[in-house]
């Protein structure tokens, strides 16, 4: 065999990827250059494969793009669905799915990071858009109820709060290392002390 046959059999026999390895690459790229400037062929560079053996796990870069979206989304809505978020006092399902959200953005943050970053510009990114509004709203309706129980304060709009407090957990994205010497729980107490005490 010729050294190019030895590579390109390398190539497209490459053990190690499947699905799920692919789109971490995938991610990784995405929040590296952006959507937009990622192409298959660059995926293909990066995982050693061939473009054909990237579409043998997924039919598109649109795909990818579904995949890693609803990874964030279905971890989000995971936790508004979880029993401690729907019974109880309005202030303890609250603190509930703020450091439910904490947890999602540290055991999923290449994907949350990038769902931050979606504009709009693919029907992809406008579904995850509406999802993401949906959730928006959910815990909106949350701060209200514990608004009125008297749980917060009456003086801000409870989607003014919610805004202000996922920004607060949003802007992990930017700085929070899983690695570095703060949990998950470090973080979601400290957001919750400063947010509802």
């Amino acid at each position: 065999m010729t050294e190019t046959a030895d590579s390109e059999t390398l190539r497209r026999g490459r053990p190690g990827y499947d699905q799920r390895g692919i789109l971490e690459v995938a991610v990784a790229a995405f929040n590296e250059h952006g959507y937009d400037a990622t192409s298959i062929g660059m995926l293909a560079e990066r995982l050693g494969l061939s473009k054909s053996a990237i579409y043998h796990h997924v039919a598109s870069k649109d795909e990818l793009l579904g995949l890693a979206l609803d990874e964030a989304l279905d971890g989000l809505e995971g936790v508004l669905r979880a029993p401690e978020a729907v019974d109880g006092p309005a202030a303890d399902r609250l603190a509930f799915v703020l450091r439910g959200a904490v947890r999602v953005l540290a055991d999923r943050l290449p994907y949350v990071t990038l769902l931050l970053r979606v504009r709009g510009n693919t029907e992809v990114e406008r579904a995850a858009l509406a999802r993401r509004r949906t959730f928006d709203h959910a815990v909106a309706a949350l701060v209200a109820e514990a608004r009125a129980e008297g749980s917060l304060r009456t003086d801000a709009d409870p989607a003014v709060v919610a805004r202000l407090l996922f920004g607060m957990i949003n802007s992990l994205t930017e700085w929070y290392t899983p690695a570095g010497p703060l949990t998950p729980d470090d973080l979601a107490d400290t957001i919750l002390a400063l947010a509802l005490r």
